[in-house]
């Protein structure tokens, strides 16, 4: 359980450092998207058949990276819009 905290916390930084620009999220909301991430990356490489759901292997990494992207990108157009109508 804690390798996979970990794991997740690394993704979720390699995440915010490939995604370009300022993220606005904290140290929690990048864990936890770190972690959905990880097990998108998971699952997915679990059926294309190179390793379990929670299994450290190259394609589910990179699966999980790029799920962690996708995810904080949301997260920023979600808080984003949030912020721009309080401020209205």
């Amino acid at each position: 359980m804690i390798g996979f905290i970990i794991a997740g916390l690394v993704i979720g930084a390699l995440a915010r450092l490939v995604k370009p620009g300022k993220q606005n999220l904290g140290i929690l909301a990048t864990l936890l998207l770190g972690l959905v991430g990880s097990v998108i990356g998971g699952v997915v490489a679990s059926l294309l058949g190179t390793g379990g759901i929670f299994e450290l292997n190259v394609l589910g990494f990179v699966v999980a990276v790029v799920a962690a992207v996708a995810l904080i990108g949301t997260a920023e157009s979600i808080t984003g819009s949030r912020r721009k109508k309080l401020r209205q």
